[in-house]
């Protein structure tokens, strides 16, 4: 069962209402005069882990996305971000939010501030604020698009775009973030360590993800997408000494199927040390 906050009434409601194996979410992406920023990508990337611990739990998914009509350099560079952050594409493509299809879905995800002009009924889920550090000028909840796309409003040239996945998801959903350059460096260089460490453990034979560990990570993604308390997790099992080496690689390679952070990238690019 997953359950999560219904922003209209404050309250904790089961996702889907009936008993049923799909969950059908619509993400609705406000793209301002400014065009795409990280608030949209932020909305992008709340559905996908939606949709990822849908599909953890059991259920299937269809993520459906609404936007306004973008002209086609802002499409192209949506798409970019997306493929960037590793969230998965819509299942039908990009929608008008006068359309039809996300009208009656379970979850609409959107924007704080803003409304799901095109909802039935279904969970409303907002998103908290995100921004980089204000700047004179600046709006601090929106990362203008510049070329070639919104994530160099926060990344550095050559900054891997998973480590602003990272940093989001270290936070609750609702949370405001605010993108500094402090945070950025701390997530790329955990990003760094757990991919080299899940390296090492691929190496040893494989022992199957600890119990309590499992159990832990089901009930807090269930309960409002707990992500935090999942990397928590992680951070914990790299260092426990009672957990062997091949449990610590298959705990890392099971959940990042929700956190999509691509630990795995550098198994069988590194040499076994020598005794």
């Amino acid at each position: 069962m997953l359950r999560i906050v219904d922003t209209r009434t404050g309250h904790l409601v089961e996702i889907p209402s009936v008993r049923r194996h799909l969950l059908s979410i619509c993400v609705h992406l406000p793209v301002g005069d400014a065009g795409i920023g990280l608030m949209d990508l932020r909305v992008l990337l709340v559905g996908d882990v939606l949709a990822r611990t849908a599909e953890l739990h059991g259920l299937q998914s269809r993520t459906f996305l609404t936007t306004p009509d973008l002209p086609p350099e802002q499409d192209e560079a949506l798409g970019r971000a997306m493929s960037a952050l590793g969230v998965h594409p819509p299942a039908v493509g990009v929608h008008h939010p006068q359309g039809t299809l996300c009208a009656a879905a379970d979850v609409h995800v959107h924007a704080y501030g803003t409304a799901a002009q095109d909802t039935v009924g279904g969970v409303s889920v907002e998103v908290g604020r995100v921004g980089p550090e204000s700047r004179e000028g600046d709006v601090p909840d929106r990362a203008h698009l510049l070329a070639p796309g919104p994530l160099d409003a926060v990344a550095p040239e050559g900054t891997d775009p998973l480590a602003v996945r990272l940093l989001l998801l270290g936070h609750t959903y609702r949370t405001p973030v605010t993108v500094t350059g402090t945070a950025l460096d701390e997530a790329r260089r955990t990003l760094g360590d757990w991919r080299q460490q899940v390296a090492d453990w691929a190496q040893e034979p494989s022992r199957p993800v600890p119990a309590d560990v499992l159990r832990h990570a089901h009930d807090v993604l269930a309960d409002d997408l707990g992500v935090p308390a999942v990397l928590d997790t992680l951070a914990t099992v790299a260092t426990r000494a009672d957990v062997p080496a091949g449990a610590r690689f298959e705990t890392f390679a099971f959940l990042d199927r929700v956190l999509g952070l691509d630990l795995a990238r550098e198994v069988g690019h590194q040499h076994r040390a020598t005794p």
